[in-house]
This record gives structure tokens, sequence and C-alpha cells, in this order.
């Protein structure tokens, strides 16, 4: 027996409570749309057995009001050919004959009475069946979402991530302190002095050992550093 066992449990049931109850939400909605489509499959099918069987019944009822008209008619008849015996007769036929109409019309009536109840419960289905596959779209568009924003938050807290941010940092710091010593050797000097040879070998033994840094620290680097594009030749 599957989650529901009558028409009537899923056209009274508390969706919510049973989505609120399950350790998966997603495969119990499954379930529950497979169950409902089962269930609408099978109740139309009992109601086109159900509507054969009361217009059949509803040709029996007619059946039996003419044999009934036909025996009043033949009573009828008997009485004015002065035939009270023959008469009676027909009476009594008449009359087993409107008993068996009256018990056919009750079922008729059961059969009509059960299909506008089953007609309500598929009513109720069908609304029931629509807000299931809401459901289950919305489970599943909120679990991509939320897949999604796993993989960002993933990415934003990722320690390598950070570490290389904080290697280009240190990069850049260095880089910085190796300018501001090359700057530093300008200090003091006065504007449009000329040059005299200790600061021209002073200036070049800088630039020597500023020099040997850079690459130093650039073979460190290596292929992390941004890459120059490659000159064309014109012409």
């Amino acid at each position: 027996m599957g989650i529901f066992s009558r028409l009537a449990d899923i056209a009274n049931s508390n969706i919510n409570a049973l989505l609120a109850s399950a350790e998966d939400p997603e495969k119990i909605i499954r379930l529950i749309i497979q169950e409902m489509e089962d269930t609408l499959v099978e109740v139309r099918s009992s109601a086109v057995r159900s509507i054969a069987e009361r217009r059949e019944l509803e040709r029996r009822v007619s059946a039996l009001q003419r044999e009934e008209d036909d025996w009043q008619s033949k009573a009828e008849l008997a009485l004015t050919r002065g035939r009270e015996d023959l008469a009676r007769g027909a009476l009594l036929a008449r009359t087993h004959r409107a008993q068996a109409r009256a018990l056919v019309e009750q079922q008729v009536a059961q059969i009509v009475a059960g299909l506008a109840q089953q007609n309500e419960d598929i009513a109720k289905l069908q609304a029931k069946l629509a807000d299931a596959k809401s459901r289950e779209q919305s489970l599943a568009s909120r679990r991509t979402t939320a897949g999604n924003r796993l993989k960002l938050r993933e990415k934003l807290h990722d320690d390598r991530i950070n570490d290389a941010f904080f290697r280009f940092e240190a990069a850049e710091r260095q880089l910085d302190q190796m300018e501001g010593r090359v700057e530093s050797y300008d200090l003091g000097r006065a504007p449009g002095r000329i040059p005299t040879l200790e600061d021209e070998l002073a200036g070049l033994a800088a630039d020597a050992t500023v020099n040997d840094e850079l690459e130093a620290l650039k073979a460190r680097l290596g292929n992390r550093l941004p890459q120059a594009p490659a000159d064309t030749k014109q012409g």
C-alpha cells in the first residue's frame, strides 16, 4: 500500500504535514505525485464503468416503464370488454413491473450519487496534484540555488585563494621596499646639481644591487608574474 489508501485520503491530505515529517522531501513529493496520478487513472476507469452501468440501468428503467404502461393499457382494455379477471391479472403484472422499476431507479440513484462524490473528489485531487507539482518545482529550484550558493561560499573561503592573495601582497610589499631604496638615493641631492664622480659610482653600485635583488625576486616568483606581450616587427 502506498502513502494513500483511498481517494478520500488524498483529497483530504495535508501535503505540508507530509513534507514536514519526511527525511527526504523531494523523494516523498515524487511519490505523492506518482500515487495521485495513478489514483486519477484508477478513479477515471471506475467512473467509466459506473457511467456505463448507469446507462444500462436507465435503459432498464425505460423498458420497465413501457411494460408497466402496456399492462395498464391491457387492464383498461379487459375492463371495457367485461373481463375483470383479465384486468386484475394485468394490474398485478403492472404492479410487479412498477416494483422492479423502483428498485432499478434506486440503483441508478446510488450510482449517480457515487459519481457526484467521485467528481468532487477528482476535482480536489486535481487541485492537490497541481499543488504537489508546484512544490516539486519549488524544491528543485531551491536545491539548485542552494547548490550554487554553496559552491560560491566554498570558493570565498578556499584557503588556496587566500594564500595566493597573501603571496601577491607580500610580493608587492617587497617591490615597494626595493623601489623605495632606489628613490632614497636621490634624497638630499640639490635639484640641478651636476653629479660628481663619487655620485655616479655610488649610483652604479646601488643600481647593480637593486637589479640583482630584482632579478632574484623575479626568479622566485616565476610564472606568477604577468608576461609582457611579444614584440611585433612592422614591414
